[in-house]
């Protein structure tokens, strides 16, 4: 199984995330935008099934590039209880490849492809899902999660 190695960013805490700091089972997920409807939606989603990845032993993680003070905003508008990562210069959004091209009302750009990861407390990769559509995702997540433990 593929390990990911340790990184740090910082956290929507104010405190430094680290991934080798995490004991558990880790989701972590990556999204373009905060406030935008298909990034609010899965935050939403993840928020309502947070107490079962809990029950799992589970932490769910968020990674975009908006600045800590916007994850912070984001953070209380939706009282998420999960905490949002920076990546402003896309390091680890590049590495766990979840940056490429998109297309958009015929326009082709850069940018986060929604891409969700489930790591093992071993930080090796048990299950990636690219190109992530919104709709019950965090419930696919999470029946994944109770089916590798």
């Amino acid at each position: 199984m593929k390990q990911i190695k340790n990184f740090k960013l910082p956290s929507s805490d104010e405190k430094t995330f680290k991934l080798k700091d995490e004991k558990n089972y880790i989701v972590i997920y990556f999204y373009p935008k905060n406030f935008t409807s298909g990034c609010s939606v899965e935050a939403q989603d993840f928020k309502k099934k947070y107490k079962d990845f809990q029950k799992n032993k589970c932490e769910v993680i968020g990674i975009s590039t908006d600045t800590i003070e916007n994850h912070k905003k984001f953070v209380k508008k939706y009282d998420l209880p999960f905490r949002l990562l920076s990546d402003g210069n896309k390091k680890i959004i590049k590495k766990l490849k979840a940056w490429g091209k998109k297309s958009m009302y015929g326009n082709v750009f850069y940018g986060i492809k929604r891409t969700t990861y489930l790591l093992n407390s071993k930080k090796e990769v048990l299950k990636i899902w690219h190109n992530v559509k919104v709709k019950n995702h965090a419930n696919e997540v999470l029946k994944t999660l109770i089916l590798n433990k």
